[in-house]
């Protein structure tokens, strides 16, 4: 029997999918609750990757690290086919993949969106049309059920397959669009939690009054805009205590903390012991 996109992700994960569905050539698949770093093998079809949910902290292996971008719930990713990739997730994952056949790519602008590996990105229609067909998945077989995944489908291959807009387009002004600057400051501060991020330029940058900013990034991430910067610059601290020989005070300057004891005192709330005392412990 020939290996399939699926039986390559169960083996690696070593269970089956939540719920799978053959629609024509396409194949879609849930995948939940599995935590750990992971190498999966080149892949027979690209797949469309849709974040569910779960914990926001899931990154690529990028050569020789753990890329500074993370997906989260409502991002999109791009697994080409033939291609080896690393994952780590920190806590639960639920992830829908979707294996899209390239013989159904209809122009040369779609083969090269899928000959690309592109990680955490916003496709707003994409996952709303994959996340509608995964929730019809759950549902009674009927005649009407049946049509209307079909006319779903038809939708996501369409907007699939034709590739990313052109460039030259501008961006439609909408809660969309809002959301897709939200995660571009997520990936900001994932990138350089280091950096001053005040709440006025955080809002300022997604284009909201500092108040709606606080209840959407909230809404988006579980946290506030501060907890999220504190818990950045406490990965990143973490992942230096463990890597590197730096003092506590290089790594608290290098992290953005104000001073030795502030990183201290943080690093005790998050990790529940001091950093030299973590620091011996791995």
């Amino acid at each position: 029997m020939a290996a399939t996109n699926e039986t390559i992700i169960a083996e690696t994960l070593g269970r089956a999918p939540d719920r799978s569905a053959n629609l024509g050539a396409w194949q879609f698949a849930r995948w939940r609750q599995f935590i750990g770093s992971y190498e999966l093998p080149a892949l027979v079809d690209p797949v469309f990757v849709v974040h569910v949910g779960g914990k926001p902290d899931t990154r690529l292996w990028e050569a020789d690290h753990w890329s500074n971008a993370r997906s989260i719930p409502g991002c999109a990713t791009i697994v080409p086919a033939g291609c080896r990739t690393g994952w780590r997730i920190d806590g639960e994952l639920d992830v829908v993949t979707v294996s899209v056949p390239l013989a159904e790519m209809s122009s040369q602008n779609a083969l090269d969106h899928f000959r690309q590996m592109r990680f955490a990105f916003a496709d707003p229609l994409g996952i709303a049309l994959t996340r509608q067909i995964l929730s019809e998945l759950y549902g009674a077989q009927t005649a009407e059920r049946t049509a209307y995944i079909s006319t779903l489908l038809d939708a996501l291959k369409a907007h699939t397959v034709r590739g990313p807009a052109p460039s030259a387009e501008a961006p439609f002004p909408s809660a969309d669009f809002s959301a897709y600057r939200i995660h571009q400051i997520m990936n900001d501060i994932q990138a350089r939690p280091e950096d001053d991020h005040t709440l006025e330029a955080l809002s300022g940058q997604a284009g909201l009054t500092p108040s709606h900013f606080c209840r959407v990034f909230k809404r988006a991430t579980g946290a506030t805009p501060h907890q999220y910067v504190m818990k950045a610059r406490l990965d990143r601290a973490r992942d230096l205590l463990g890597q590197s020989d730096l003092s506590v005070a290089q790594v608290a300057e290098m992290t953005g903390f104000t001073s030795q004891s502030h990183f201290t005192r943080a690093f005790r709330q998050y990790a529940g012991q001091t950093p030299s005392g973590w620091r011996h412990t791995i």
